[in-house]
């Protein structure tokens, strides 16, 4: 007969994978905070006020509940951390932590669209996501044509919301796409208004899924340049993220883990802006742009190689970026190899 241990964990369970006590009870007082209706429209409204904050009178509006019971949810909400509230006057202003900002931005733009798509009927769900979604890529191309006075605004709006569709269409991304569409549609702004005579050399960087060798070369030249050479990067047909093995290197090159690159499609204006164009892997996909230099760089794909031959793919694109930059920045000390 067989006796087994109960006191030992079966399957190879191990219970330090799961989540501390103490975080869990942290997490669960949020979570049902959140778990009502008008809270969410609330916390929704109050993210998306294009003033940055919401007053407690505008709130109301959001339902057919007397002011207390408004406060008394906006309270629970404040009590959680979630929101930060002012008095001024007769009223209250509330808006979203700014430590808490990339929490609700995560729930609103990501978490909430991906729970209502997956549940049966929820067309009309998605379509009221895609509605909010919608209103805040305006917000968004508004406040940057109130930033950049010197460019034309119908230009500015029409990049960001084709910021928006392209990114969603191409990359299929689901993270983050609010931000991710303000860091494309800013560097094509750049790119549409580079002076190619008083800038830095710009290099582009090219492979079908923007997801590994085109993200690490780029990484390099921003790196070892010392910003002298800038350098972008896009796929002819985007993944929806980079690939693991290389965005830890990609962090760990650019010591930025806050700026987490993802993948971006390719435009003319990026072709256009570039001084050199290296494909990837991507064949004759770029556009031929009069005045820009070509390259095609036979590299292996991070996506298809053990951990050992990614740090081998790493190495190889090294040499080949220390030997760019060396021809790009003559009149300065060359990159070592």
């Amino acid at each position: 007969m067989t006796f087994v241990d109960v006191t030992e964990p079966q399957n190879g369970f191990d219970q330090s994978h799961a989540m501390g006590a103490d975080a869990a009870t942290t997490l669960s007082a949020t979570l049902k905070a959140l778990a009502d209706p008008l809270r969410l429209r609330m916390l929704s409204a109050i993210s998306t006020d294009s003033r940055g904050e919401t007053c407690v009178c505008d709130l109301a509006e959001l339902s057919d509940v007397s002011q207390p019971t408004v406060s008394h949810h906006l309270k629970v909400l404040k009590d959680t951390g979630i929101l930060e509230s002012e008095r001024r006057g007769t009223w209250v202003w509330y808006k979203v932590a700014p430590t808490r900002r990339n929490a609700v931005t995560a729930l609103l733009d990501t978490f909430a669209p991906a729970a209502i798509a997956e549940q049966p009927g929820s067309d009309a769900g998605r379509a009221e996501i895609l509605q909010a979604l919608d209103e805040r890529v305006t917000r968004l191309a508004n406040e940057l044509g109130d930033e950049l006075p010197e460019l034309n605004r119908d230009l500015v709006i029409s990049i960001v919301r084709e910021s928006y569709a392209s990114l969603v269409r191409s990359s299929k991304v689901t993270q983050h796409l609010i931000p991710l569409t303000e860091r494309f549609a800013r560097q094509r702004l750049t790119d549409l208004h580079r002076d190619r005579e008083a800038a830095a050399p710009q290099v582009l960087f090219v492979c079908v899924a923007n997801a590994g060798r085109s993200q690490l070369a780029a990484a390099l030249v921003n790196k070892l340049s010392g910003g002298t050479v800038v350098a972008r990067s896009a796929g002819s047909t985007p993944a929806s993220t980079v690939h693991p093995h290389v965005r830890s290197l990609v962090d760990e090159i650019s010591g930025d883990t806050a700026a987490e690159p993802f993948p971006k499609p390719l435009t003319d204006d990026a072709v256009r802006a570039a001084d050199v164009v290296i494909t990837m892997g991507c064949g004759d996909v770029c556009p031929i742009i009069p005045g820009v230099h070509y390259e095609d760089w036979a590299v292996g794909d991070p996506a298809l190689a053990s951990p050992e031959g990614v740090a081998a793919i790493k190495d190889e694109i090294e040499a080949r970026v220390t030997a760019l930059l060396n021809t790009l920045t003559p009149d300065t000390e060359s990159i070592p190899s």
